[in-house]
């Protein structure tokens, strides 16, 4: 069995709760497939005691890996993304951030959660993904996928830029706005939650429509189908703007078609037995928590 580990530097009161799951892990593990960035802040601090392989591409993880455990928050989960691709090698998450949707297993539950992974106590939740097709010029040529969200979003705090949208060749609405977004239901509880959108449950197939602070309080967030194709075009005397996939930006001067539809394979992440959607949002979002309850 190979274990691929991916993930960020981490508070010094996590290593002792990190250093009892690796060891956990190498109960079970043959070989350890660790991102090289990570593995230079965990080689002093660890001591290992199965082989180590370093990776930098995906290229350099078997495609029979058991699977990608993340170290960090959402964020760090969303990097292990271009890593991934469409190998269906799943993803763990463990979190040692702030929030952790994505990454639902925190400190605490994380002796048990390996155990459960090993004994098949688990589900495989499938997400999908937005892929992005941008004309001519091909923007994150590399990985044009994101988990969460696409965003088109005003570059500096001058003014507001105008983002015209279509949903399948119908016109839709000009936005005067910060930006605009196109969500996933995986990150409906993200950016998009934060701009005012709605909470949709992983298996909805639907796609969220945001815009980012609207110069127009009537408008609002918009649900429609995930078969849908979105078209974004940044229109009138302010074209330079920024376009982010989940975390990755490009900057543009100009304007540019784009074109947003769901990718043709998606992300398998692993749910341990006792987690699922609602009981997360139930307790990361503090739903209850009141006395008459």
């Amino acid at each position: 069995m190979q274990i691929a580990l991916f993930g960020r530097k981490f508070d010094p009161e996590f290593l002792p709760v990190i250093e009892k799951m690796i060891h956990l892990l190498e109960e079970k593990a043959e070989k350890f497939f660790i991102h090289n960035g990570f593995y230079d802040f965990l080689k002093d601090r660890v001591s290992f005691q199965i082989p180590v392989a370093q990776f930098t591409s995906h290229a350099e993880i078997p495609s029979d890996t058991f699977c990608m455990i993340s170290v960090g928050g959402d964020g760090t989960l969303l990097d292990t993304l271009p890593f991934i691709r469409s190998s269906g090698i799943p993803v763990l998450g463990i979190n040692t951030g702030r929030l952790g949707f994505l990454s639902a297993v925190s400190s605490d539950e994380m002796e048990e959660s390996v155990k459960a992974l090993f004994e098949g106590r688990y589900r495989i939740d499938q997400r999908s993904l937005l892929m992005l097709e941008s004309g001519q010029e091909k923007l994150f040529e590399a990985f044009p996928y994101a988990l969460n969200e696409l965003t088109v979003l005003k570059r500096d705090n001058t003014t507001m830029i105008s983002i015209s949208a279509y949903v399948n060749g119908s016109f839709l609405n000009t936005y005067w706005a910060d930006g605009l977004m196109v969500a996933t239901p995986t990150g409906s509880t993200g950016y998009s939650l934060s701009c005012g959108g709605p909470i949709i449950s992983p298996d909805s197939e639907n796609f969220i429509i945001t815009p980012i602070a609207s110069h127009n309080l009537t408008v609002r967030p918009i649900v429609i189908k995930d078969n849908s194709v979105v078209k974004f075009r940044v229109e009138g005397r302010i074209k330079s703007h920024l376009i982010l996939m989940d975390s990755r930006s490009a900057s543009r001067e100009d304007a540019v078609d784009l074109f947003i539809r769901k990718a043709d394979f998606k992300i398998n992440l692993i749910c341990i037995e006792h987690n699922d959607f609602f009981k997360t949002i139930r307790n990361k979002l503090a739903w209850g928590f009141d006395k008459r309850n």
